[in-house]
This record gives C-alpha cells, sequence and structure tokens, in this order.
C-alpha cells in the first residue's frame, strides 16, 4: 500500500543551507568522495548553487500525480527528489508544478527522469537537476510513496538527508553525518584557498603540496 511519512526529521536548516556556498565537489571529496549522483542527472541552467533537506518521491512511470502529493508535504528548505519505479524519461515536472513548488519554499528539483517547460522554469529561476528534458506529459492514475528512502541517481537518499547541487552535478549527504561532513567541507575549503594564493603566486603544486613530489620519487619518476 502506498504511503506518505510525515514529520520526517530533517537536517537543521542552518546545516543544510551552509553546504550550497562550499560546492558539490567539495563535499564529495570532503566525505570522502562518497554520495556523489549519476552525472546523467544535468543541470538545465548555468551558475545554479542550492542545498537543502531532501523530500523524496516516488512516481509510477508516467504518472505525476505523487508529485503533487509531495509537495503538499513541503517545508521551506526542501529539495524535491523524485525517482521513477521503472525507468522513463516523460515530462513529470513542468512551470505550473514549478510555481507550487516555489510557493512553498522548495529550493529546486532533482529527477531521474524528464522535465518540461525548460525555458518557463528557466525564466523562474527553478534550478533543475534531470535526466532529461522531455515534452511527453504525463498522467495521474497510480499511487506511489513519499517521503521514504529511494534510490535517484544510483544513490540511496532519504528524507531529511542534505542534497547539494550545482553546475558540477549533485551531491547527497546522509542527515546524521552533515554536520561532520560540513566541518570537514569548512576545512577543505579553506585549505584550497590557501593553495589557490601560493598557486597564483607562481609556485608550483609540486612544492606547495610535498606528499606529490614523494610519491613520485617513490615510484621511481626521473627527471633527466
Amino acid at each position: 500500500m502506498a504511503r506518505v511519512v510525515t514529520r520526517t526529521p530533517r537536517t537543521p536548516r542552518t546545516d543544510a543551507d551552509a553546504f550550497a556556498a562550499l560546492g558539490v565537489a567539495t563535499v564529495h571529496e570532503a566525505q570522502s568522495r562518497q554520495g556523489l549522483l549519476s552525472s546523467r542527472l544535468v543541470p538545465r541552467q548555468n551558475g545554479a548553487a542550492i542545498s537543502g533537506t531532501a523530500l523524496t518521491c516516488l512516481v509510477p512511470p508516467g504518472d505525476n500525480w505523487m508529485i503533487h502529493v509531495a509537495l503538499e508535504q513541503a517545508r521551506p528548505g526542501d529539495i524535491l527528489v523524485v525517482s521513477p519505479t521503472s525507468p522513463c524519461d516523460d515530462g513529470y515536472f513542468g512551470d505550473l508544478l514549478a510555481t507550487s513548488a516555489i510557493a512553498r519554499g522548495v529550493q529546486g528539483i532533482v529527477i531521474d527522469a524528464g522535465v518540461r517547460d525548460i525555458r518557463t522554469l528557466r525564466e523562474l529561476g527553478f534550478p533543475v537537476w534531470s535526466k532529461t528534458i522531455s515534452a511527453q506529459g504525463t498522467v495521474k492514475a497510480t499511487l506511489a510513496d513519499v517521503q521514504v528512502p529511494i534510490v535517484c541517481g544510483d544513490r540511496l537518499i532519504s528524507p531529511g538527508d542534505v542534497i547539494v547541487a550545482d553546475d558540477d552535478g549533485v551531491c547527497v549527504v546522509e542527515r546524521d553525518a552533515a554536520s561532520t561532513v560540513l566541518d570537514a567541507a569548512r576545512n577543505r575549503a579553506q585549505d584550497e584557498e590557501r593553495r589557490r594564493e601560493l598557486y597564483a603566486s607562481g609556485q608550483s603544486s609540486l612544492d606547495v603540496t610535498p606528499a606529490l613530489r614523494r610519491g613520485l620519487e617513490e615510484r621511481g619518476l626521473r627527471y633527466e
């Protein structure tokens, strides 16, 4: 039987929002290169960088009924994460649903399927990461689950996990690990800024990070 889980715990918004400024690549590296969603989920705009809590939704093939149900459960700061129960490229999400999502404080959508009305979505400033773009419409006939753990972009995502999305793709951070990963990502960002300044001054990356040079020597690289 299909179900909607209400009152699901979410990562504190102050933590969830902080990931956006750090970016997908830094967050991915900070959690030991874990959590990156499939590269088939492509940003449909340039320059958007968001982070927030996962609002999860399963949808039957060619049926977007449950997205309407999911948006009823939305809280400000959520990111809608949608996955079909069987592979489908139909256009599940368009400008009308985006208008509703914006009004309810949803920051964007990550969907392992299609979206449509893409020009209007860009004009609305509603960020989208999707498998494809398709004008194919959907019906409203079959139930599925909302706010349960789902697989999207080949990664397990639970309600309330942190979603980080930008031009590099999408990454998930488990809710229970969010605070630890946030600290690690901030430390990594500070270290990258230090190295960036040294690189800009002309110093070699092999000298800025001595372990790189030592590794070359240990593996037998010779300069002639």
